[in-house]
């Protein structure tokens, strides 16, 4: 972590993704990150591959250290109490109406401390018709008209990672450090709401400002055909991605890589919209033409043409990549108890420097004795400075 959030507390009552997220990435920006579980189970997601420390849970909770509360329970409660009457932040992913019944509602916890900014994440936002429906990454993804971009007719199926969660959590951040700023004005907190529909919807920007502007319905297909992008199968059963976009020297380029100098002269190819209205025939041209060679010949023509590519890296490939290794984009550090973990490394610099440093996840309550005995020694502080004023 790059600690430019240094001195910053803040209180993260999440589970599973988008409280979470938003928590890690105040974390990764040098935040103490307290993280609120449930005595015994944790966070749900801890367990889901065996255990109480998967990789779903590992993936953002990063930078964090654990105490486990019931706050159900007065003595419980009254530790939260103390944290957030030294915090900065809280924030919590609960269905509307769940956190005022645990006790943790903004109007409560920033009667204990004004200057507080409470983030509050939904599913669906703190009021309306859908308020109380229940909400996860590809629901969100559907009601936010994102789906519909993603899903192949031909071979209707959820795919790719948590795009909604994880964007939530993001979005949650950019609120949350919004308002910390305003803070500095005024001297007093923020309630910092974003719902998953809301944060999905802004971020299908494009799709609605075409619907807006020229009433075009965008689907799966819209923005590749109009990017000119395209993903090809090699001879070695590897695959590469090209984004041609509209330079007229990126294709010339690409006529010299496939050996096809005089390919953009036929009409079908020679312009961007004739491109783009025959980009079915592109793709049955260039995937026939790109099983001739090996996926790094084709990368050294490419390169050496200048043309817009890259290979169609997995997980096990991308981080090992020339460049990934030269940006240093892995990160890790030893936990105690669990031994290696390895993630992505904060992808924000800083005069130049990166964020290799990386705290592991806390296991379930790690942190349970150093935190309550940070809680005593405030109590004791304030009890003192009580004193000191007098009656």
């Amino acid at each position: 972590m790059i600690p430019v959030l240094l001195g910053l507390k803040v209180i993260e009552q999440g589970t599973f993704i988008t409280g979470p997220a938003a928590g890690m990435l105040l974390g990764d920006l040098g935040a103490d990150v307290i993280k609120v579980e449930q005595p015994k189970t944790g966070d749900p997601f801890r367990a889901f591959k065996n255990g109480l420390y998967s990789p779903h849970y590992q993936t953002y909770n990063r930078n964090k250290r654990s105490i486990e509360l019931d706050t159900t329970k007065a003595a419980d409660l009254e530790v939260l109490d103390a944290l957030i009457a030294d915090a900065d932040v809280y924030i919590q992913n609960f269905r509307p109406g769940v956190a005022e019944k645990l006790g943790v509602g903004a109007q409560r916890l920033q009667g204990l401390n004004p200057k507080l900014v409470y983030c509050a994440i939904s599913g669906f936002g703190g009021s309306g018709p859908a308020v109380n429906r229940p909400a996860y990454d590809t629901v969100a993804q559907a009601a936010a008209g994102f789906l519909n971009l993603l899903v192949n007719p031909q071979n209707p199926r959820v795919v790719g990672p948590a795009i909604a969660d994880a964007l939530t959590g993001y979005y949650a951040t950019y609120g949350v450090l919004g308002a910390l700023f305003e803070r500095q004005r005024t001297g007093v907190g923020r309630k910092v709401e974003v719902s998953m529909l809301e944060a999905m919807a802004h971020f299908n920007l494009d799709a609605f400002t075409h619907f807006f502007q020229v009433g075009e319905v965008m689907g799966p297909y819209s923005r590749p055909r109009v990017s000119q992008s395209y993903v090809l199968r090699c001879a070695d059963e590897f695959w590469i991605a090209l984004h041609m976009s509209s330079p007229e020297k990126f294709w010339r380029g690409l006529a010299a890589a496939v050996e096809r100098p005089r390919l953009f002269e036929d009409a079908r190819f020679a312009t961007r919209e004739a491109r783009i209205a025959h980009h079915e025939v592109l793709i049955e041209l260039l995937g026939e033409r790109f099983l001739t060679q090996p996926r790094d010949e084709w990368c050294r023509r490419l390169q050496r043409e200048d043309v817009p590519h890259a290979p169609m890296y997995d997980a096990s490939e991308a981080l090992d990549d020339p460049q990934a290794r030269h940006l240093e984009l892995t990160a890790s550090a030893v936990h105690p108890v669990m031994g290696l973990f390895r993630t992505v490394r904060s992808p924000v610099s800083f005069d130049g420097e990166r964020a290799l440093q990386v705290r592991p996840p806390p296991t379930l309550g790690e942190h349970n004795d150093e935190i309550r005995a940070e809680v005593r020694c405030l109590r004791k502080t304030d009890n003192q400075a009580t004193r000191r004023q007098g009656p």
